[in-house]
């Protein structure tokens, strides 16, 4: 929610800027400021924020600048107390030349919103240049015949200063020939005329000297001067003539130096020496002079010099053709520059802001301003940037453009942007600036740290030793720094919250080593699970989770536990074979079980040592004892068969049981003796009749055992409510039974129930009996608990 505003507040406030920048653009005024040229460096200039009707503050808190379109500094501005003051002495007569008024242009960039002011500064002209003649000395050779009122031209003197301070008139000594009359050319220069006041008498004086002075308008008034020299001239009564009184021309700024710019041709009537012609430039300018030269014979104007059309657009030449007698005439030549694209855009940064900030719009990265000193097609510009970036460009006012983003940046995708911003100008051919700009973008905490899996399962052999590195999990950030740093720590897995945990496994929390802190036991727990949890360390935090299992791989760590015969130290159980017994018949079963799993569990049986070898044996996989022969009257009656439990484990581990048979005649009447014969037999061998009596004993034993087993059981059922039961052997045995059939001990035949006397401590059998397969006996007074993990072919659980 938090997010949302946030992105919603930026929204607004660059729809603000814009809305700003448009009432900028359409509605202020620009602000007009002026100072007197050659003040010092930090001269007050004019209050800023009081013209513009701004407040001090707003200057500072905007951080407002000063910046001009030549990139170079002459104002600098107090935004503290919003005053304009220059950086530099100004000299108006290097800045504008003879241009008037010498304005120049700055903007006032302010920030937050972006916005831009027009502020203007006129330099004032004061009178610092005196009017300076070019030629100290001027030389004029007019003919005694020269009509009263003629005109002579004089060279015209230069003045830097602009207006009041310019050249205002010219003056020359008192003579009583000549006085002065100031002309003004077309180019708005003025220039002083001879004028003759009486006619002139070679043979009464043929030479005139006077002071011609050049005054202008400042106060006080500056001056120069120059010696004029009249050589009165034998008669010519003819002046030179000019074929044209205009010629005007346009030429390629970028033209050969050398090149004939125009020719002009002059005519005399006279002859001889007279009617000779040369031609020169009058009142020409510094520039002109520079730029251009005439050949006194052929009239040939030729280039000496570059022009600029950026510069200076056109010059105006006044020609004189001068005669040998010294009358002259006079036209004018104007050369037009021709603007041809010979300067390439120029680019001024003003600012910068890199790195920018991932997921944040339309973010202004630069602005800059542009142009061209070409003039039309030449000095109209394009600015563009590559299309494949995420950025674009948007023009503000008078050739200023901001650099912004187009979409949200993704720093994870791309962190660095190389951007070439081209400004092409249309002229031809057309020439380009390019800027290049690198982009950096910084990381913001928005990529949660993902696992390599999204689930882990481990194997651990049981019995290992304590802090033993089980594996590892690995999860990366796409962030960068403190943002892709990742912390692991561990989860209890909310279907086990009673999980101990804590006890069972540790955690690097730097590279998510996992390790088991203590010894693991597969007959207790055989697997688990836990999550991880995976957390960077950004603001705020990001986190995943992942899945491990543990897997408990078993060890033999268990012996094979036999369950029938019990061997706890009582009287050995005998079983009774009947010497009629053929091959093979079934003597006993040896049932045993294994605590471990797999193939450690997988029990063989074997007989190891017999009183009688050969006379019986044992199958391997289920554990039956048989008898291998026919029996004889020569075999003992009593036999000791020690059979050996081996499980598959590696190593193996065994146990040993041992059975003890006894041969008799037979159980039923079929296979007692006639009583004669019994009679006979009984003289004569007195041990039969000994062990009918014990065989009876037993028997009759046996019967009173049954009758009190289920008198004590009717007597235990009544006290269920107490409970008084029969509970079901906990212990080493309480595993997996292998069937014959394939995997287990026990076949479908001979299928045991065993319940254990409450409290025994030696877990002596209490009962002992065959039942039907597939149905699990009841221990009398106590219900079994059913182990999930194992029900075995017995009918009980494990």
């Amino acid at each position: 929610m938090e997010n949302g505003r946030a992105d919603t507040l930026q929204i607004r406030q660059v729809l603000l800027l814009f809305v700003l920048l448009g009432m900028s653009q359409a509605g202020s005024e620009s602000g007009r400021f002026s100072v007197a040229e050659e003040m010092q460096s930090g001269s007050f200039v004019g209050n800023l924020a009081k013209d513009l009707g701004l407040e001090v503050g707003e200057l500072f808190s905007r951080g407002a600048q000063v910046v001009s379109n030549d990139n170079k500094r002459r104002l600098q501005l107090d935004i503290n107390t919003g005053d304009l003051l220059l950086s530099e002495s100004l000299d108006r007569e290097e800045l504008c030349g003879s241009t008037e008024p010498c304005v120049l242009h700055f903007q006032v960039l302010m920030k937050n919103p972006l916005q831009f002011l027009r502020i203007e500064l006129q330099v004032r002209d004061i009178n610092d240049h005196s009017p300076v003649f070019l030629e100290k000395e001027m030389l004029l050779e007019i003919p005694e015949n020269s009509p009263v009122g003629a005109v002579f031209l004089l060279e015209s003197a230069k003045d830097l200063d602009v207006g009041i301070n310019a050249l205002k008139n010219y003056t020359i000594s008192p003579n009583s020939y000549f006085h002065i009359k100031m002309r003004v050319n077309p180019d708005n220069r003025k220039y002083p005329e001879l004028v003759l006041d009486r006619p002139l008498d070679y043979e009464e004086q043929s030479e005139l000297s006077f002071i011609l002075t050049a005054l202008d308008g400042g106060s006080p008034p500056r001056s120069g001067t120059a010696l004029v020299r009249v050589v009165v001239v034998d008669t010519n009564d003819n002046s030179p003539e000019f074929e044209q009184p205009f010629y005007e021309v346009k030429v390629p700024e970028n033209s050969i130096l050398g090149s004939i710019i125009v020719t002009v041709s002059a005519s005399d009537l006279d002859s001889g020496k007279n009617g000779e012609i040369s031609y020169s430039f009058s009142h020409a300018s510094e520039d002109i002079r520079k730029t251009f030269e005439i050949n006194q014979k052929s009239g040939e104007v030729s280039l000496t010099a570059s022009m600029d059309f950026e510069t200076i657009k056109s010059y105006s030449i006044i020609i004189q053709a001068t005669d040998g007698g010294g009358l002259f005439g006079k036209s004018t030549v104007r050369i037009q520059v021709m603007d041809v694209n010979d300067n390439a855009p120029e680019i001024a940064v003003s600012s910068i802001t890199s790195p920018i900030p991932e997921n944040l719009p339309e973010t202004v990265v630069m602005v800059f301003s542009i142009r061209d000193r070409d003039s039309g097609d030449n000095g109209r510009m394009i600015c563009s940037i590559p299309k494949d970036l995420p950025f674009m460009l948007k023009s503000s006012v008078e050739n200023y453009y901001t650099l912004e983003t187009e979409r949200m940046l993704d720093r994870e995708t791309q962190a660095e942007y190389n951007i070439t911003i081209t400004v092409t100008d249309l002229g031809t051919p057309r020439l380009k600036t390019q800027h290049n700009l690198t982009v950096t973008v910084s990381d913001v905490n928005d990529n949660a740290p993902a696992f390599s899996q999204s689930s882990y399962t481990l194997r651990v052999l049981e019995n290992n030793s304590p802090a033993l590195h089980i594996g590892s999990v690995s999860a990366t950030d796409r962030d960068a720094g403190a943002n892709a740093q990742v912390t692991y720590s561990l989860l209890l897995p909310p279907h086990d919250p009673h999980l101990p945990l804590a006890s069972l496994v540790s955690i690097n929390a730097d590279n998510g080593q996992l390790f088991a802190l203590r010894a693991l036991d597969y007959e207790a727990l055989q697997a688990f699970e836990f999550g991880v949890r995976a957390a960077d360390r950004g603001s705020p935090a990001l986190s995943s989770q992942a899945l491990v299992r543990v897997l408990v791989v078993d060890a033999n760590d268990n012996a094979p536990f036999v369950l029938y015969p019990l061997q706890n130290g009582s009287a050995p159980c005998t079983e009774l074979v009947p010497r009629a017994a053929e091959a093979g018949y079934l003597v006993t079963k040896v049932v045993a079980v294994d605590g471990d799993s797999g193939q450690n569990a997988w029990l063989s049986y074997q007989l190891l040592k017999a009183t009688e070898p050969g006379l019986f044996g044992v199958w391997a996989h289920n554990g039956e004892v048989r008898t291998a022969r026919l029996l004889s009257e020569r075999d003992a009656v009593k036999h000791r068969l020690l059979v050996l439990v081996k499980d598959n484990g590696e190593p193996p581990l065994s146990a040993s049981v041992t059975l003890h048979v006894l041969l008799v005649d037979g159980f039923s009447q079929p296979y007692l003796p006639l009583p004669d014969v019994a009679a006979a037999e009984a003289r004569a061998d007195p041990l039969t009749v000994y062990l009918v009596i014990a065989l009876a004993s037993v028997s009759s034993l046996f019967l009173v055992s049954v009758l009190v087993f289920v008198a004590v059981r009717l007597c235990r059922r009544s006290r269920a409510a107490s409970g008084g039961g029969c509970s079901v052997p906990e212990g080493p045995f309480a595993g997996h039974l292998v069937d014959v059939s394939g995997t287990g001990t026990l076949s479908h035949s001979y299928q045991y129930e065993v319940c254990l006397r409450e409290g025994s401590g030696t877990n002596e059998f209490k009962f002992l009996k065959p039942i039907i397969p597939n149905f699990p006996p009841q221990c009398p007074g106590k219900e079994r608990e059913e182990n999930p993990t194992f029900h075995n072919s017995f009918g009980f659980n494990m």
